[in-house]
Protein backbone atom coordinates (compact mmCIF):
# COMPACT_ATOMS: atom_id res chain seq x y z
CA UNK A 1 0.00 0.00 0.00
CA UNK A 2 1.14 3.35 -0.92
CA UNK A 3 0.77 6.09 1.65
CA UNK A 4 -1.08 9.07 1.16
CA UNK A 5 1.41 11.98 0.60
CA UNK A 6 0.27 15.41 0.52
CA UNK A 7 2.94 18.09 -0.50
CA UNK A 8 4.10 19.73 2.43
CA UNK A 9 5.08 23.44 2.61
CA UNK A 10 7.52 25.01 3.75
CA UNK A 11 7.72 28.24 5.32
CA UNK A 12 10.54 30.45 5.97
CA UNK A 13 10.61 32.59 8.89
CA UNK A 14 13.64 35.58 7.82
CA UNK A 15 15.38 37.44 10.81
CA UNK A 16 14.79 41.25 10.97
CA UNK A 17 17.80 41.80 10.59
CA UNK A 18 18.07 40.18 7.56
CA UNK A 19 15.36 41.71 5.93
CA UNK A 20 16.57 45.20 7.05
CA UNK A 21 20.04 44.20 5.60
CA UNK A 22 17.89 43.48 1.86
CA UNK A 23 16.71 46.89 2.20
CA UNK A 24 19.48 48.27 2.73
CA UNK A 25 21.00 46.75 -0.23
CA UNK A 26 18.45 48.04 -2.10
CA UNK A 27 18.14 51.82 -1.35
CA UNK A 28 22.22 51.70 -1.65
CA UNK A 29 21.24 51.12 -5.21
CA UNK A 30 24.09 48.08 -5.43
CA UNK A 31 21.22 45.50 -6.39
CA UNK A 32 17.90 45.56 -7.89
CA UNK A 33 14.95 44.02 -6.22
CA UNK A 34 15.10 41.55 -9.26
CA UNK A 35 18.70 41.23 -8.45
CA UNK A 36 18.05 40.58 -4.68
CA UNK A 37 15.30 37.98 -5.84
CA UNK A 38 18.03 36.16 -7.84
CA UNK A 39 20.85 36.37 -4.85
CA UNK A 40 18.90 35.49 -1.49
CA UNK A 41 16.58 32.99 -3.61
CA UNK A 42 13.28 35.22 -2.15
CA UNK A 43 10.71 36.11 -3.58
CA UNK A 44 10.37 40.01 -5.14
CA UNK A 45 7.14 40.24 -3.38
CA UNK A 46 8.47 39.76 0.22
CA UNK A 47 11.12 42.00 -0.65
CA UNK A 48 8.51 44.80 -1.75
CA UNK A 49 6.71 44.02 1.44
CA UNK A 50 9.92 44.85 3.20
CA UNK A 51 11.05 48.20 1.23
CA UNK A 52 7.18 49.04 2.52
CA UNK A 53 8.02 47.99 5.89
CA UNK A 54 11.75 49.11 6.66
CA UNK A 55 12.78 52.10 4.05
CA UNK A 56 13.77 55.32 5.31
CA UNK A 57 13.07 56.59 2.27
CA UNK A 58 9.32 55.55 1.81
CA UNK A 59 6.54 57.60 2.75
CA UNK A 60 2.79 56.49 3.63
CA UNK A 61 0.86 56.26 0.91
CA UNK A 62 3.15 56.33 -1.73
CA UNK A 63 4.46 52.89 -3.93
CA UNK A 64 8.02 51.74 -4.74
CA UNK A 65 7.79 50.59 -8.37
CA UNK A 66 10.91 49.02 -10.25
CA UNK A 67 11.20 48.58 -13.83
CA UNK A 68 13.25 45.15 -15.04
CA UNK A 69 15.55 47.36 -17.25
CA UNK A 70 17.79 48.50 -14.54
CA UNK A 71 18.29 52.48 -13.90
CA UNK A 72 21.79 51.98 -14.99
CA UNK A 73 20.84 51.25 -18.93
CA UNK A 74 17.93 53.55 -18.40
CA UNK A 75 20.78 56.34 -17.32
CA UNK A 76 22.53 55.55 -20.13
CA UNK A 77 19.89 55.76 -22.85
CA UNK A 78 18.96 59.22 -21.21
CA UNK A 79 22.70 60.52 -21.96
CA UNK A 80 22.74 59.33 -25.62
CA UNK A 81 19.75 61.01 -26.03
CA UNK A 82 20.77 64.61 -24.43
CA UNK A 83 24.10 64.48 -26.20
CA UNK A 84 22.03 64.34 -29.70
CA UNK A 85 20.28 66.74 -28.51
CA UNK A 86 22.96 69.03 -27.61
CA UNK A 87 24.32 68.09 -31.04
CA UNK A 88 20.84 69.04 -32.69
CA UNK A 89 21.15 72.80 -30.93
CA UNK A 90 24.96 72.91 -32.08
CA UNK A 91 23.88 72.87 -35.51
CA UNK A 92 21.10 74.75 -35.19
CA UNK A 93 23.08 77.53 -33.46
CA UNK A 94 25.47 77.09 -36.34
CA UNK A 95 23.25 77.54 -38.80
CA UNK A 96 21.80 80.63 -36.68
CA UNK A 97 25.08 82.36 -36.73
CA UNK A 98 25.45 81.81 -40.70
CA UNK A 99 22.44 83.48 -41.28
CA UNK A 100 22.96 86.51 -39.04
CA UNK A 101 26.59 87.17 -40.74
CA UNK A 102 24.27 86.99 -44.17
CA UNK A 103 21.98 89.27 -43.50
CA UNK A 104 24.56 91.60 -41.86
CA UNK A 105 27.00 91.62 -45.31
CA UNK A 106 23.49 92.13 -47.32
CA UNK A 107 22.95 94.67 -44.70
CA UNK A 108 26.41 96.61 -45.88
CA UNK A 109 25.54 95.60 -49.41
CA UNK A 110 22.34 97.03 -49.70
CA UNK A 111 23.06 100.26 -47.23
CA UNK A 112 19.66 99.01 -45.30
CA UNK A 113 18.84 97.40 -41.78
CA UNK A 114 17.25 94.06 -43.38
CA UNK A 115 16.41 92.83 -39.71
CA UNK A 116 14.86 96.18 -38.24
CA UNK A 117 13.13 97.55 -41.66
CA UNK A 118 10.79 95.06 -43.11
CA UNK A 119 9.98 97.55 -46.17
CA UNK A 120 13.08 97.20 -47.84
CA UNK A 121 12.86 97.79 -51.40
CA UNK A 122 13.76 94.80 -53.22
CA UNK A 123 17.32 93.99 -54.51
CA UNK A 124 16.87 93.01 -58.18
CA UNK A 125 20.93 92.85 -58.98
CA UNK A 126 21.22 95.35 -61.29
CA UNK A 127 22.68 99.12 -60.27
CA UNK A 128 19.76 101.92 -59.39
CA UNK A 129 20.00 103.78 -62.56
CA UNK A 130 17.95 107.22 -61.96
CA UNK A 131 14.61 107.56 -64.35
CA UNK A 132 14.59 110.29 -66.74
Amino acid sequence: MKANLQKIRKKRVYAEDFKKEIVSIFESGKLSVLQLEKLYNVNNTLIYRWIYKYSKFNEIGSRVVEMKTSSINKLKELETRLKELERIVGQKQIKIDYLEKLIEIADKELGTDIKKNSNTKLFNGLNNTEKK
